[in-house]
């Protein structure tokens, strides 16, 4: 989704509660350009409306120039949209009153305000183009663009930073947590993670889950990348000789579930809508063959199984 779409939904001048809703909604699903394409089935239930007043919304907003239908149908017969007036934020910030000039004084030192401690020397206010006024530099919709977290950044509403920490705060430890946190490859796993679930319909609390399962899967597979080109120790568990390097249940079960989360493996061998834990269970009952073990040993070794000579492997983290 776009989070430029939506700040713009909740600002756009609309006559109804109902526009409202479904301006909501198709920015919810607007790419980077501003296009969105849901299914008139898809909004009915994202908006709790009934598909004839969908539909009637959906000629309201073409009417006040908020969208326009392209002229293009995607599979299904489904319309696509051009959300119309959406600004970026950089756009935004330069056009904005608070990155300009203050009313009072002409100049801005803080966020568009006339004075140093935040607050105009007038009485505050800032006139906006479109929206009024805004009452202070730290609250309202007109400083939303500058106020954003860096969770915001994302552009993905179902992502909320300070879940995901307790969510991987709670399956692993702190120094894991910090490195996650300041992983450079978050942007990348996130992309994946998307693109991953762009079927599957996740509520909030459980996108947040099973990223946080995701992403300590992916430090494990971007130490286990560093550690390869390095001696690595670690604990090993031995086998008597003349056996297979063969997994313990507990090991079993701990594998699977790193594999399930893993992209590279779960966009291969999951099926259809599968849930993570329903491809975990299959995962683990190839992992109980050494033969079908020994065909996955390369995901294996990705997720933190390493080989340490004939008759002794590292245990799972």
């Amino acid at each position: 989704m776009s989070l430029d779409a939506t700040i713009w939904a909740f600002k756009a001048e609309v006559k109804t509660s109902s526009q409202r809703l479904v301006l909501l909604a198709l920015a919810d699903r607007a790419g980077e350009s501003h296009k969105c394409y849901p299914s008139i089935k898809r909004m009915v239930k994202d908006t709790v409306l009934n598909r004839k007043t969908v539909i009637k919304v959906l000629d309201e907003l073409e009417a006040i120039s908020l969208i326009r239908f392209t002229g293009e149908i995607t599979g299904n017969g489904v319309k696509v949209y051009q959300l119309i007036g959406v600004m970026g934020r950089e756009e935004n910030d330069l056009t904005s009153p608070k990155n300009g000039t203050s009313t009072n004084n002409g100049t801005s030192s803080n966020f568009g305000t006339g004075s140093k401690n935040g607050t105009s020397t007038n009485n505050g206010t800032a006139t906006s183009p479109k929206n009024g006024t805004e009452t202070s530099p730290n609250i309202g919709t007109q400083n939303l663009s500058g106020n954003l977290s860096i969770e915001s950044k994302n552009k993905k509403t179902w992502l909320s930073l300070k879940k995901l920490g307790e969510e991987i705060l709670l399956a692993t430890d702190q120094e894991t947590y910090e490195q996650i946190k300041n992983a450079t490859w978050f942007d990348r796993e996130l992309r994946a993670f998307e693109l991953y679930n762009a079927e599957k319909n996740l509520c909030d609390e459980l996108m947040n889950y099973h990223f946080a399962d995701w992403l300590i899967n992916a430090c494990g597979k971007y130490q286990a990348r560093e550690q390869s080109k390095k001696p690595t120790s670690g604990t090993r568990v031995r086998f008597p000789q003349g056996e297979s390097n063969s997994l313990s249940s507990k090991q079993i079960y701990a594998f699977a579930q790193k594999l399930s989360v893993h992209p590279e493996f779960a966009s291969k061998y999951a099926e259809g809508n599968e849930s993570y834990e329903q491809l975990a269970t299959r995962i683990a009952v190839k992992l109980a063959d050494p033969e079908q073990q020994q065909k996955l040993m390369p995901y294996l070794i990705q997720v933190g199984f390493t080989t340490k000579g004939p008759h002794d492997i590292n245990e799972p983290c």
